[in-house]
Formats: structure tokens, sequence, C-alpha cells
């Protein structure tokens, strides 16, 4: 009498000795707990699907510990050719990365983020915190830190205004952004994690160019280098002057 006539309500009748199984008639939430449940099964999800062509690219690896004891997931963002993979097969990568790889205890992730292009390097934040949220809770809990290598201002502003809403879970307070190599060193020693050649020369660029950290390129002709007109007519005329008082 007093329901709303936009509610929707239905009631299924299953005979007891139809021998139907009344599982498809389950609510969508029920059979959304049920799939969470088994998505974590990695045996069950991933004992016959390889992943050849996303191992050869390298951009997630496991590779030593931090001085902290803590295992790295090494992840380089310009090796992912986010055009050519979608989310959900990105999804069970890295659930299969860490099913099969991952030892027990606490863990970290080395990411770095040297010359990644929006377009064809980031899968994109909405995915990142999908896939995140998808972890198990005991996954998340063994993540301690996140070291951020080379944070663009876009990165950086994305983060700082829209962090504490799309990062859950506390990962928010686990990123830590390491603007040169040399203050990675404080927490992980040389040689625990490969380094590409790129990335090191990325750090010598920003080294000797501090603005571009605030996307800033300065002098990007390189005129610095190329010695003043002025200056060497100014040095001429002196010479000239000189010897004019001499002779």
């Amino acid at each position: 009498m007093g329901s709303s006539s936009n509610d929707d309500f239905s009631v299924v009748v299953l005979a007891s000795d139809l021998g139907i199984d009344a599982r498809p008639f389950l609510a969508n939430q029920d059979r959304e707990i049920e799939d969470q449940d088994n998505w974590h099964d990695c045996s069950q999800d991933f004992s016959d699907e390889d992943f050849p062509d996303l191992d050869v690219l390298h951009f997630f690896r496991l590779q030593g510990s931090d001085k902290s004891g803590n295992r790295i997931f090494r992840i380089v963002g310009k090796y992912f050719p986010a055009p050519v993979i979608s989310g959900e097969r990105l999804k069970k990568y890295i659930f299969h990365k860490i099913c099969s790889e991952l030892p027990e205890g606490p863990f970290c992730i080395v990411y770095m983020h040297s010359t990644v292009q929006k377009e064809d390097n980031s899968p994109g934040v909405t995915i990142l915190r999908w896939i995140y949220e998808e972890l198990p809770s005991e996954i998340k809990d063994r993540l301690q830190v996140v070291y951020f290598i080379h944070p663009g201002l876009c990165s950086r502003l994305v983060f700082a205004t829209l962090g504490r809403l799309f990062l859950s879970g506390g990962l928010y307070w686990k990123i830590k952004y390491v603007s040169r190599l040399q203050y990675l060193w404080d927490d992980i020693k040389k040689g625990e994690v490969e380094i590409p050649e790129f990335v090191q020369n990325h750090d010598n660029v920003l080294e000797h160019r501090p603005l571009t950290d605030y996307g800033i390129e300065p002098d990007p002709l390189h005129l610095t280098e190329v010695p003043s007109a002025a200056y060497s007519l100014g040095r001429y005329e002196e010479r000239l002057a000189s010897r004019e008082f001499m002779s």
C-alpha cells in the first residue's frame, strides 16, 4: 500500500526437486562477492594463462630489496604500451605476478616515471585505482612504500589535488617522491634495482636543469653555450686600445 510505484520487486520460486542451480538467480551483490573470492584464487584464474608478450617488456619485475628488507617490484612506466593493452589484461597480469612471484612479507614499489608520455605509457589514474582496489586487503597491508622516481609537475599536481579522493586504503600516504636518483640510494642500496640508461640520462638532465622539475625549460636553444658577440667585441676593443696606448 505505502510502497512507491518505482520500486522493483520480484519473487522467484524454485521447486526443490527440479534440480535447478539457483546461483544464476542470486542478487548481483552476491555474485560480485563470489567473483571477488574466486578472483583471488590465483591457481584457478591463471593456471592456463601465460603472459609472454608482457614479460618481455620488463615493465613490471621483482628485483632486490630496500634497506628496510622490503622486496621490490620495479615498474618502468616508459616500457608500458598503454594503447595496446587493456585495463582488464593489465589487472590480470599484475595479479599473476604478485601471486606467482612475490614471497611472503612486506614489499615496496619503485616506479620510474622518467620520460613517460600520458598518451603512450599511462593506463590512467582510474584504471590504476581500480586495480589497487581489487587487491586483497592482505596485499595492501604488505605494501609499505611506493618510491615515485622523477615525478613531473603534472603528476605532482594531480596527486596533490585528487590523490586523497582517488587513492584509498592508505596508499596516498605511502607515496614517496624521489626527484633524483641520489635520494633513492638513501633507502635502496645501489645495485639492488636495475636503473635503465634512459632513466640515468634523464636524471643527469634534471641535475643540470633543476627548473625542469617545475615544467620550466630554461634556455631550450642552449644559447648560454654560445659566446656573446657583444662580449667578444668589447674584449677586442680593449685589446686595440691597449695596443694604441703602448705605441
